[in-house]
């Protein structure tokens, strides 16, 4: 009997325990800065869970995450050497902040060191390589070990990460392709194969398979091939131009002469005011897309979205977001971790998504100036400068057809 009653209090200290630590996990993941995050669970292990039965690992590898996105190797370090295993979603991040930072030359000697931890946790750990990290996480090396000088190795990580590149060549993930192009300049670069190098990138920007960090590469490479940069900017504004008229010309296919009117439904802002895009808007030409926090093809736009509002901030002009099925909450904590300034506005109930007949997300709708839509893009194109292109092509052309002329 007395084994029976130590053996049901062994169960219900147990479950009083997991309890306890699902409700810590639930405080700790709605908290939104990295230093309250770590003061609690500080505080957690020194009033709450002293039972050795009870893993850290969840709380340990999110704050190792949050450290390094907030720049802070030194905090991502001491979290690592607690050895966490981390989720497909922190993996994800992790890499595409040390993407950022080898693709702009910072921290290129840790990021050697933090992108080998990574692939030799993903060794023991394969199950988290759901987003395609190791193909990444190899091309962060390979780019990183080239600015340090390690040519051999270079060259052997970038070689390696062709053999896992499943997802390079899909238009899901934010620059793929483009960042692998430019990286693989870098590297026949340093291997002393200039033009090579700057061929690669003069095809990535005459196809818009592009970023900033492109235009920044070819234009160093092109003064290696040349021996000074004379010219250099007509000749990125004219591959620059191809890429744009290619994608115009796509757009241009896409038009139906018999425009779709507007659902009478209202949207809603962060703040909660109810927003009648058919009649509060009538006048302008405003562009929607639909969204949520997870779909990463929709977050990979975000940057694109943000140059088309630069570029036309003194037009009648409006970009917003449509989330899909998340609270203002979850968008919040979302927004806090990121930095876009895009205008969100919510589809409750999913009204505007079902009454244009949507597909998925992304989606994007051009609302003309009377408030009818003749151009709808699916998907993401696949990188910044193509996304821009696409947006852009698809403004011009509305403009076109309304008679709309550029002051």
């Amino acid at each position: 009997m007395k084994k029976l009653i130590f053996f049901v209090m062994l169960i219900s200290t147990s479950v009083y325990a997991q309890l306890d630590l699902d409700k810590a996990k639930d405080t700790f993941y709605n908290i939104e800065s990295v230093e309250e995050k770590e003061a609690f669970f500080n505080k957690m292990l020194s009033e709450n869970f002293q039972n050795k039965s009870i893993q850290y690992n969840d709380f340990q590898a999110q704050l190792a995450a949050d450290w390094l996105l907030k720049g802070d190797i030194k905090k991502f370090q001491f979290y690592m050497e607690k050895q966490p295993t981390f989720s497909a979603i922190q993996l994800f991040d992790i890499s595409n902040k040390l993407e950022d930072w080898v693709d702009n030359d910072r921290y290129i000697t840790e990021i050697e060191k933090i992108s080998g931890q990574l692939l030799k946790e993903l060794e023991r750990n394969p199950d988290a390589d759901s987003f395609g990290r190791s193909t990444i996480l190899l091309e962060i090396n390979a780019v990183a070990n080239a600015k340090l000088g390690n040519v051999d190795v270079a060259n052997k990580m970038i070689k390696k990460s062709d053999e896992k590149a499943s997802f390079r060549s899909f238009a899901y993930f934010r620059n793929s392709r483009a960042n692998y192009l430019n990286r693989y300049a870098v590297i026949l670069s340093v291997s002393g194969e200039n033009q090579r190098a700057l061929d690669t990138l003069t095809k990535a920007l005459k196809t818009g398979t592009s970023t900033a960090v492109t235009d920044k590469t070819f234009r160093e490479i092109y003064a290696k091939v040349k021996g000074d940069s004379t010219g250099i900017s007509k000749i990125v504004a004219n591959l620059k131009e191809q890429a744009y008229q290619s994608v115009y010309k796509t757009v241009e296919k896409d038009w139906k002469n018999k425009g779709m009117s507007l659902p009478a439904v209202l949207l809603t802002d962060m703040a909660g005011k109810q927003i009648n895009l058919a009649k509060d808007f009538k006048g302008k030409i405003v562009v929607i897309d639909f969204w949520s926090t997870t779909c990463k093809p929709c977050i990979a736009a975000f940057p694109a979205f943000e140059r088309i509002n630069e570029f036309y901030k003194k037009e009648p002009f409006n970009l917003f977001v449509l989330n899909e099925g998340e609270t203002t909450t979850e968008v919040k904590r979302f927004k806090a971790k990121k930095d876009y300034k895009l205008e969100i506005l919510f589809d409750n109930n999913e009204g505007y998504f079902n009454g244009l007949k949507a597909i998925g997300t992304p989606q994007k709708f051009i609302i003309g100036p009377d408030g009818l839509i003749h151009l709808t893009g699916i998907g993401y194109a696949g990188s910044d400068d193509k996304e821009f292109y696409k947006v852009k092509a698809m403004i011009e052309f509305t403009k076109k057809k309304y008679g709309i002329i550029n002051k």
